[in-house]
């Protein structure tokens, strides 16, 4: 099963240094049409989508956290990092995948 990333250059460049593939966007138009490629790969079992560009499309994030299930939708920190009261990276892929960082 594909990991894929949806989230600003930064990210995608570093996931894709660890071999996971992903698509760089800025816009909303950029990151729906990202993520309706993430959801039509067969092999894609979870998207992560930084909170920067989840923010930009967030009811349909929030309707795809709750409804999806496969892939699983997971948001991970942006490039502000983690804010008080939320769960690191470390955290986030433990809950999804439970492989602890």
């Amino acid at each position: 099963m594909r990991i894929w990333v949806v989230g600003h250059s930064e990210a995608v460049l570093g996931f894709a240094l660890a071999g996971v593939g992903g698509r760089p966007v800025r816009t909303e138009a950029e990151a729906n049409s990202a993520l309706d490629e993430a959801m039509r790969m067969p092999d894609t079992g979870i998207v992560l989508v930084t909170k920067d560009v989840a923010r930009l499309i967030q009811p349909r994030m929030d309707e795809l956290k709750l409804r999806s299930t496969l892939p699983l939708i997971v948001e991970i920190p942006s490039p502000e990092g983690v804010f008080p009261g939320e769960p690191s990276l470390g955290e986030l892929v433990l809950r999804a995948i439970g492989i602890r960082l």
